[in-house]
């Protein structure tokens, strides 16, 4: 099974534009949907179809108002949320290097960004001294590296009177060697549960993100046969 989800299912992801008309080929393939349930707490939304297939969603954005009593509303409502105007902050991040970006409107424009690289060597197979030294030298470069990133994010981030959202990608062991940063602190507050996994992290990718950061994932649950 293709991206399979914990707890069963598979995750798809769909652009906002495309949802509506999922959500109705997702009705004509299981029968008609009941009152959209929604967990507030998580931002979910499931839609249960007349053979019990499930169809449980996560908005890219939190605080979505949607009219659960009609699944096609709801669907529209959820596809208007995730593509509003807003002012998105996007912070990739590799050992190897970063990419930091402000993305306004809507559709997102980039309003500013940063990218760059530090040299951090891979791990030694030599034993002994030798590789105590190099252990420690690889720690200096990857602190170095970190540094570097925290504070690309922070000259571009702080260049925008107010962000709605952080979406962070790259490595996550990277990445949750920023958090203890006092600089990052009140950006990483605004962070969203999404993260994105690419590739090494460079102004083509940055400028890419959008499309992965305002898609619906769906996680879909279908009926055995």
């Amino acid at each position: 099974m293709k991206n399979p989800a914990a707890g069963g299912g598979r995750w798809v992801d769909v652009a906002p534009g495309r949802f509506p008309a999922w959500m109705e080929e997702f009705t004509r393939r299981h029968g008609d949907i009941g009152p959209v349930s929604r967990d507030p707490a998580a931002g979910v939304f499931t839609f249960t179809a007349a053979d019990g297939a499930v169809a449980e969603c996560h908005p890219p954005f939190p605080a979505v108002e949607a009219e659960v009593s009609d699944p096609a509303g709801a669907a529209r409502d959820i596809a208007a949320h995730a593509v509003a105007d807003r002012t998105v902050g996007v912070l990739l991040v590799r050992l190897g290097g970063y990419a930091v970006g402000v993305f306004a409107g809507s559709p997102p424009v980039l309003a500013g960004a940063k990218t760059g690289s530090r040299p951090v060597h891979g791990r030694s197979a030599a034993g002994g001294w030798s590789q105590h030294r190099f252990a420690r030298r690889r720690e200096k470069q990857a602190s170095e590296a970190l540094e570097a990133a925290a504070s690309a994010a922070v000259a571009v981030l702080a260049q925008h009177a107010r962000l709605d959202a952080l979406v962070l990608g790259g490595d996550r062991r990277a990445v949750a060697g920023l958090r203890d940063d006092p600089r990052l602190m009140p950006y990483l507050d605004l962070a969203v549960d999404r993260f994105l996994t690419v590739p090494d992290p460079r102004l083509a990718v940055l400028r890419e993100t959008p499309r992965a950061f305002q898609a619906i994932r769906i996680r879909l649950a279908e009926p055995a046969g």
